[in-house]
């Protein structure tokens, strides 16, 4: 019984390279968004007439450069998540697949040669397996086997390990045994733990196993002899009886065909035939539900990419929108200042500021995802007063609360708090929640900002009196790009990713930010929890 890994190999070698090309597509993407960044800097410096066009112009190439350094991150990401997922696990009962297993095997046998220790292979086959799938279907027996794969897994060691080696056969590395005693312990805990009563769909069963088990270096010191004669083990094992076990050594000089025990009569020619035909039966039938697998696993993911692309169309006509209007504002003032005599410069300088104010935080926000997935995200701590941080938040978000006429209150503990945080990114964790709390409360609604010590915590709430997060949404509303589907369209279309930044930033400070909301309508409460001190 030989293992060819090739194929596999071969599949994680071209996804490597598709890896590694999205990851230079990403860096050239990074690399034209800073260039353009200095181009807008060194637009907003210069003097001339064409200072508004030139600062619209590097600011839609800009957005451009942002989203195709994000779609190639998304790309890149799904790409090695999935290729990774498929690679090293068995699709079914998600144990590790062969290549896993010959991976670790490989080491162990190394660590064992260089230690001079044992290690013990052990073969097991749930007995009349078939008979399961005969009577109650295929479904219930993935079924099944998923539940015998979780019990065959919980009753060996953390540096074991339980591979599924298709079908209703699975192999079981023990490493660093002290004696050849230690396997036969495990093999029973093994059969102990599939004897339990299960239940699935309703039908209470009991499972058997038969076990073969070839010990290292006395039976073989290379994987593949190993595995043959645990192998050769397991088929005596299963004509002995129901629920046997035997070791390497009873079925000496075999390699892939059962042997009879020294106490059995000898097999007719007949008898041999029908057993040699089970063989290549169970053969062509793993091969068949590989088969299957591997078909099953292309859809899913393809179904994953299909979703994929959803998201990213959805994503850019969310920002396509988003930037529609400040666009539209800045290109008017600009021709309002180009035509002399018609409008006042003062307040055209103050629309065209206002809206690259506006564009320059969407951008903001999306560096700061990106950054905090690849783990760029960096903090300048010092001590800061927090009081004058919630003031420094609360004069940024209050034009928008006036121009609601909304109540807007804030409650500070009696005595001064020191923390050691990035001032800055704290003013803009404090900022996303007020301007979101502001966003989704109606006019004449209530905000409240309540800080307070919390044994050693401070803790930050922002409520408000607003539409409320629904019950599907909220589990996943700092996640990127979620937006609740009656949020939509009340105050304007947003990205969905203010909270996700609010959510990376406090964990980069070591505290945590929990959202809770009483449904559709009955408002939010966001709480951001700080360690004191740092």
């Amino acid at each position: 019984m030989k293992t060819t890994p090739g194929k596999d190999e071969s599949a994680a070698a071209t996804a490597a390279g598709q890896l590694a090309r999205l990851r230079a597509q990403a860096g050239q993407a990074r690399a034209a968004l800073a260039r353009l960044r200095q181009r807008v800097f060194e637009a907003e410096r210069r003097p001339d007439g064409g200072r508004e066009a030139q600062l619209v112009e590097a600011n839609e190439q800009l957005l451009c450069s942002a989203l195709s350094a994000r779609n190639d991150a998304d790309a890149c990401a799904l790409t090695l998540q999935e290729m990774s997922r498929s690679l090293r696990l068995d699709a079914l009962t998600e144990l590790p697949n062969r290549l896993l297993l010959l991976d670790r095997f490989a080491q162990a046998i190394a660590h064992a040669h260089r230690h001079g220790t044992r290690l013990a292979l052990l073969f097991l086959d749930i007995d009349n397996f078939k008979q399961v799938n005969d009577t109650f279907g295929h479904a219930f027996g993935d079924e099944v086997l998923k539940l015998a794969a979780r019990r065959l897994a919980e009753s060996v060691r953390d540096v074991d390990t339980v591979s599924r080696h298709g079908g209703d056969e699975f192999l079981i590395l023990l490493t660093e045994i002290s004696q050849v005693g230690d396997a036969v312990d495990v093999a029973g805990k093994l059969t102990a733990a599939l004897g339990v009563p299960g239940c699935v769909d309703g039908h209470e069963f009991r499972l058997n196993a038969s076990i073969g088990i070839s010990i290292y270096p006395d039976h073989g010191e290379d994987a593949d002899t190993l595995m043959a004669r645990a192998d050769s083990a397991m088929y005596s094992a299963k004509r002995r009886g129901l629920g046997n076990c035997l070791f390497g050594e009873d079925c000496a000089g075999e390699q892939t065909d059962p042997v009879e025990p020294a106490d059995a009569r000898p097999l007719t020619q007949y008898e041999r035939t029908l057993l040699e035909h089970d063989r290549q039966h169970g053969q062509l039938r793993e091969a068949n539900a590989e088969l299957v697998l591997a078909a099953l696993t292309a859809q899913d993911l393809q179904a994953a990419a299909e979703r994929a692309q959803q998201q990213q169309k959805e994503f850019l006509a969310v920002m396509a929108h988003e930037l529609r209007n400040p666009l539209t504002s800045i290109r008017l003032a600009s021709t309002m200042l180009a035509q002399s005599g018609t409008s006042d410069p003062v307040r055209m300088q103050a629309i065209i500021e206002r809206e690259v104010t506006r564009m320059s935080r969407v951008v903001g926000d999306l560096l700061d995802v990106s950054r905090a997935n690849t783990g760029k995200l960096r903090l300048e701590r010092r001590v800061a007063d927090l009081a004058g941080i919630v003031d420094a938040a609360a004069v940024a978000s209050g034009p928008a609360m006036e121009l609601r006429r909304q109540r807007f209150t804030v409650q500070l503990p009696a005595r001064a708090v020191a923390l050691d945080v990035d001032p800055v990114r704290l003013v803009q964790v404090l900022g996303n929640l007020l301007d979101n709390a502001s966003k989704y409360t109606p006019e004449g609604g209530e905000i409240d900002l309540a800080v307070a010590i919390v044994g050693d915590a401070v803790e930050m709430t922002v409520s408000d009196s607003g539409i409320g997060i629904s019950a599907e949404v909220l589990p996943e509303v700092f996640e990127p790009f979620v937006q609740d589907g009656h949020a939509i369209g009340f105050n304007g279309v947003g990205l969905g990713i203010g909270l996700t930044v609010v959510r990376e930033l406090v964990e980069a400070h070591g505290g945590s930010v929990v959202a809770t909301s009483s449904g559709i309508g009955q408002g939010s409460r966001f709480v951001v929890r700080l360690p004191l001190g740092g």
